[in-house]
């Protein structure tokens, strides 16, 4: 779910106006109160919203998808570890994988093979956001209860990976196939949703799963809530409403002299794309392209922004598709000018939504647009951001910037730059960069694997695709005098999210 880290513009709620916003998130069945020993205890959490459909697959983020689902793997400190798949082989053809066999999903189902592939059919098959990274999967073989076949149509040596994230949460098949799961997750985790005490759009309660198979975790319940204002949030931390919360470095007085705490982690990831780039676009012409990259003052964003952090690309060094030759787009007004007549000087007059945590930020780049290039004018919308979710990359506006947490080269070029790519709506990719891509996947893995992703990801920031490459840290608070072992999560570039196994009531 996009997000970005931001001087954002915000309405301050007036301390009567989050009372009574608290006073509706405690509506209903009380929390149980934590025990010594973990006991029947809740960990309260607020991530600010709720995911707008809870269908694997769908835009979710972190911390909400994984209080309720697993995945088949976990990220470890060397790659992939066991979880819901014990063992797992990988060729150049298929991934094989083994599945525990004492798995149950919430309503009462049992967790198999036939469950991972109408997991993998539906991201892969339906309109989600994941379904790119998925489609080098060309079938799936269910050999026994506890063993599947994922047949590849090329090399894919990162899909182990791609299971640790948050492409494919495993759902249940039945809540599937009646559609329930879009409003009710129905998941293998330790904590079910109870429909029966949760209130719609403002407390979602998950409660012990009696049948879950691994360790009983620390607290038995978890209640998300969604208070979307940092100042009321922070309030309800310090109240003992809350006892987790992402919050924003701007309310930090308001918890001097109390048992919160907080820590950063870096979790956002966001850039600038040019949706509008097929014959006939508003940015068909690369040179357009490379001249509002060229007018784009990073540094200057990121004085204002104050914790933003400028980057030249997608990856960090170390990463599979990091290249050292990849300068970005530093800013020059000059350059930019000049690209923009060899573009041939275009009027353009275009619309750009941003939501509430990232408006600030495309008004700033877009008013550095205007004043390098003239003739160039980018009118930001705000929408709400269950709106601004859907549609922001959805082709209906030329040009978007959100967070984009791909982990591997093979899943971003498939998110968004492929041309049946989800993230690129006019189903242009050129000639170059689709053969540097079918180079990299053939080579599957090691140096020269590594060194073709590299020509990729130059490919896409030589033609301009993308840019204006931003990165952001989470900000998480807690309550200490009623949690402890918060700390970052395992799972890389997920905002809004934490360790709830980790997790256990203060003592």
């Amino acid at each position: 779910m996009p997000r970005t880290k931001a001087m954002i513009t915000r309405a301050v709620v007036p301390f009567a106006a989050a009372a009574l916003l608290l006073a509706g998130c405690s509506t209903g069945t009380a929390s149980p109160e934590p025990t010594d020993d973990g006991g029947d205890a809740t960990l309260r959490v607020n991530f600010g919203q709720f995911p707008e459909n809870w269908s694997p697959g769908q835009e979710m983020e972190g911390g909400p998808m994984r209080i309720a689902y697993e995945t088949l793997l976990i990220p470890g400190e060397n790659g992939p570890e066991a979880n819901l798949a014990t063992d797992w082989e990988l060729t150049a053809d298929s991934l094989t994988l083994t599945l525990r066999d004492d798995v149950t999903f919430h309503d009462g189902t049992a967790f198999d093979a036939e469950a991972v592939k109408a997991n993998i059919e539906l991201v892969k098959g339906g309109t989600t956001a994941y379904a790119g990274p998925l489609q080098a999967i060309e079938s799936v073989d269910v050999v026994d209860a506890t063993t599947v076949v994922l047949n590849l149509s090329s090399p894919t040596p990162s899909l182990p990976v791609t299971l640790t994230s948050r492409v494919l949460p495993i759902g249940s098949p039945a809540a599937i196939a009646d559609g329930s799961i879009a409003t009710a997750p129905v998941g293998t985790s330790p904590w079910a949703y109870d429909d029966a005490t949760s209130i719609v759009g403002t407390r979602m309660v998950f409660s012990e799963f009696a049948d879950y198979w691994g360790e009983k975790p620390g607290f038995a319940n978890i209640e998300l809530v969604s208070i979307t204002d940092p100042e009321a949030s922070a309030a309800a931390l310090v109240s003992g409403e809350i006892d987790v919360t992402d919050t924003e470095v701007d309310v930090f007085p308001r918890f001097e002299g109390t048992s919160i705490e907080t820590l950063a982690y870096p979790a956002i990831r966001n850039n600038l794309f040019f949706f509008d780039r097929g014959p006939g676009g508003v940015f068909e012409k690369k040179e357009l392209r490379q001249a509002v990259c060229t007018a784009i003052d990073l540094d200057q964003w990121a004085k204002i922004d104050g914790e933003g952090q400028p980057a030249t690309q997608h990856f960090v060094e170390g990463d599979q598709g990091y290249s050292a030759n990849i300068d970005g787009y530093p800013f020059d007004a000059a350059a930019a000018q000049k690209l923009y007549a060899a573009a041939g000087s275009p009027s353009v007059a275009v619309e750009m939504v941003g939501a509430p945590y990232n408006s600030r930020q495309i008004e700033i780049y877009m008013e550095q647009v205007r004043a390098a290039l003239g003739n160039v004018n980018v009118t930001v919308t705000q929408l709400p951001p269950p709106q601004y979710n859907g549609e922001w990359n959805s082709g209906k506006y030329p040009l978007g910037l959100s967070s984009n947490d791909e982990q591997t080269a093979f899943e971003w070029y498939s998110a968004w730059f492929a041309a049946g790519a989800p993230g690129n709506p006019s189903g242009v990719e050129s000639a170059a960069l689709k053969a540097a891509a079918d180079a990299a996947i053939a080579a599957g893995s090691g140096d020269e694997a590594d060194a073709l992703w590299a020509k990729v990801t130059e490919t896409i920031a030589d033609e301009a695709l993308t840019c204006a490459h931003a990165r952001g840290v989470e900000q998480l608070a807690w309550n200490s005098a009623t949690v402890s072992g918060v700390a970052a999560p395992a799972e890389r570039w997920e905002p809004k999210s934490v360790n709830y196994r980790d997790l256990t009531p203060a003592k």
